[in-house]
């Protein structure tokens, strides 16, 4: 992460007990998590209680800029909001890690939501109905018409204590982990086969001993996992020996890395 990019959160810092290791900057994780979500939460300005955030949830495609793409009625009151002033944000989450929701990571994206120019319109119906494909039902209905949101800022949310503002440029300059669509597959398959390697590669190479570890994410760098200790439940980061580009790598590093961790026991 550099600073150009990154305006961190006052105060927050890495855990004084934590190694720094290597991860993604946080404009990549931003664009990660907008891919790999489906809804958000669209907060428009009220017409009706001027100077009020209205909260509606929102469905979205994406475009190769990571700009949301929404397909919204004229009969919406959000779409009567963005009519009146453009200006509005989308909250979009990670899925459930069975932990604390706070802990989850999550991005906003304050921007203006503005008509999609006619020209556009084909590309950005093509993008949509890859995601929605029921929405072929009433994507030509006349009171439909396709919105994008030009981005403003970015803040990023990693979990406790991990969070920063991103500038516009450099969230659109990124590009979606390369891990990104086999993520829950990786992290699905490591908690249920291979929790004893998840103990090891804890104490290996976060030196933590714990009872129970569950990993919550993955990404060409590296992976989190969630630990319970004697002193209870914390978080730690774990770096691969080496940048991962697809499963296969990832596979064969994680193999490596438990292999190595078992010479030293």
């Amino acid at each position: 992460m550099t600073s150009s990019s990154i305006r961190k959160h006052a105060g927050v810092g890495p855990a004084s007990d934590q190694p720094t290791v290597p991860e993604p900057a946080f404009a990549e994780r931003a664009r990660t998590l907008m891919y790999l979500g489906r809804i958000g939460s669209l907060s428009t300005l009220s017409r009706k209680q001027p100077g009020f955030p209205f909260g509606s949830v929102m469905p979205y495609g994406l475009d190769d800029h990571g700009r949301p793409i929404f397909l919204i009625s004229t009969m919406a009151m959000h779409t009567q909001n963005l009519q009146a002033d453009p200006r509005a944000s989308l909250l979009v989450t990670q899925d459930d890690t069975g932990g604390d929701p706070l802990g989850a990571a999550r991005v906003t994206l304050v921007g203006n939501v503005l008509p999609i120019p006619e020209s556009e319109v084909p590309e950005a119906r093509k993008l949509y109905l890859q995601r929605y494909a029921n929405s072929k039902y009433w994507v030509d209905f006349e009171d439909f018409s396709f919105y994008r949101m030009d981005v403003v800022d970015v803040y990023y949310v990693g979990g406790f204590g991990v969070m920063g503002w991103v500038c516009a440029s450099e969230y659109d300059r990124s590009q979606p982990d390369p891990l990104a669509d086999s993520m829950a597959e990786i992290i699905q398959h490591m908690n249920a086969d291979h929790q004893d390697a998840l103990l090891l590669l804890a104490r290996e190479f976060a030196r933590i001993e714990s009872q129970e570890a569950t990993m919550t994410a993955v990404d060409r760098l590296g992976f989190h996992v969630r630990v319970k200790t004697q002193d209870g439940t914390r978080g730690a980061r774990i770096a691969f020996l080496r940048e991962v580009t697809n499963p296969a790598d990832t596979r064969k590093i994680l193999v490596e890395m438990v292999r190595q961790a078992r010479s030293q026991v």
